[in-house]
């Protein structure tokens, strides 16, 4: 795969300045977009994307300077995002008009900052595990991971530059890492999931995908609440390693790949902190998996999607639904206990220590060979339902195919692992095409 596209930071910038013309630069997108997603298929298909977007085009060279900071920009967006013009479908075969999705906040703010929607991405079913037809940029018979399959395989194809995408288990962080880009799950709540297909409210996020820090940055000051300038680091942060039996759910080739990255941080001068932090992770991926199939049986039925389209669903998600619809209230109220008490516990243990910043594998692995299995959310679960910060590093590659470092820190501190992240980054450096 190969590619010669600025990332965010840098078009955005020179779209803003007058020194790249938007028309131009979205020509050049369409022959990109001709040319390559036909095999990658990362976005969702759009009889009339062209004229929706020369409409756009005309709408931004008619607003008064100054430039917003996404002047121009193409961006990908999940299709579980509500953007008006371009119906919702979450991946699914239920009508837009049944799903009703409104407008999203995301969509909003990045529209008001000048963003163009190139289109819709794929997402599995329902933002779950019935996979849609997206390809790993990188190997073509292997997944791009999911459910924002679609969105991480935008950026890494060079479809665009900013993509849109959600997580609930690992569904920023894991598709990032298979395809070799870099994903930002900021904390819970600071992008609003309002105008959102809902997979689990309790644990939704809005994600981003860019190819380098300074785009996740950029992405974050338009998309979160409240972002302030990423500080710049005045020390190496100290950095957290996980107990044996978190780093044990990844693949021995993995873990003997982020060991590795561990020793070289270490050497650079990094402080490194081994701890007991998620020795319960069977315990908390069992709990995370009755909230979120729960919640999401709930939300389907409250909303009147299912029973009433039933017929409508996949077979597989259809029996997930029914079968989830047994978790009862109660189940669900320890549920919510649990996960309020892990990310306390875990928030402890990181002020305890001293940790600043936790590295592990992005992935069990590399992405799977194969369409039909997205890869497993393992080590990116414990975060997510913690509600921490999270950043895939692309920093290697096996055999083709990229590897991902994982960063995370405690809620809230999203500006600060941005800026730690980028130092990280700079020791170990990114893949490039």
């Amino acid at each position: 795969m190969t590619r010669d596209d600025e990332p965010l930071a840098a078009a955005a910038a020179a779209l803003r300045s007058g020194e790249r013309d938007p028309e131009a630069y979205l020509d050049r997108c369409r022959d990109r977009l001709d040319a390559v997603d036909g095999e990658i298929r990362a976005f969702c298909p759009e009889s009339n994307r062209w004229d929706r977007i020369a409409a756009r085009l005309d709408e931004l060279a008619a607003e008064p300077a100054p430039r917003p900071p996404l002047y121009g920009v193409p961006v990908g967006v999940k299709d579980i995002f509500g953007a008006d013009g371009v119906p919702t479908r979450a991946g699914s075969d239920v009508p837009p008009e049944a799903l009703g999705v409104g407008e999203s906040t995301a969509w909003r703010r990045l529209e008001s900052a000048g963003a163009v929607l190139l289109g819709k991405t794929v997402t599995t079913e329902f933002a779950r595990s019935e996979t849609g037809p997206t390809r790993n940029p990188h190997d073509h018979e292997h997944t791009p991971g999911g459910s924002s399959s679609g969105s991480a395989a935008a950026v890494a194809a060079g479809l665009c530059p900013l993509a849109v995408g959600s997580q609930t288990g690992g569904s920023t962080i894991r598709p990032a890492a298979f395809c070799g880009v870099v994903g930002f799950k900021p904390s819970f709540g600071r992008i609003p999931m309002n105008g959102v297909v809902p997979v689990s409210p309790s644990l939704d996020h809005a994600g981003t995908f860019t190819r380098d820090m300074a785009g996740a940055d950029l992405a974050g000051s338009v998309l979160c609440d409240d972002w302030q300038p990423v500080p710049e680091p005045t020390a190496k942060p100290t950095l957290g390693v996980p107990d044996q039996a978190y780093l044990n759910r990844a693949e021995t080739a993995a873990r003997d790949r982020f060991e590795r990255q561990v020793d070289r941080l270490a050497e650079a001068g990094f402080e490194v902190v081994r701890t007991e932090a998620l020795a319960d992770v069977d315990r908390i991926e069992e709990r995370h998996g009755t909230l979120m199939n729960g919640e999401m049986s709930l939300a389907h039925r409250e909303a009147g999607w299912y029973p009433d389209h039933a017929d409508d669903y996949r077979p597989p998600t259809r029996a997930y639904v029914e079968s989830a619809g047994e978790t009862t209230l109660a189940d669900l109220a320890d549920a919510r206990t649990f996960r309020r008490e892990h990310a306390r516990r875990l928030t402890e243990t990181t002020q305890e220590n001293g940790v600043d910043c936790w590295v592990a594998p992005a992935a069990p692995g590399t992405a799977p060979a194969g369409l039909d299995d997205t890869g497993d959310a393992i080590m990116n679960l414990p975060w997510t339902s913690a509600g921490f910060p999270a950043v895939t590093l692309p920093v290697e590659a096996v055999d083709g195919l990229p590897l991902g470092l994982q960063c995370t820190a405690v809620h809230g501190a999203d500006e600060d692992l941005v800026g730690w992240a980028r130092l990280l980054a700079d020791e170990l450096g990114l893949l490039t095409d």
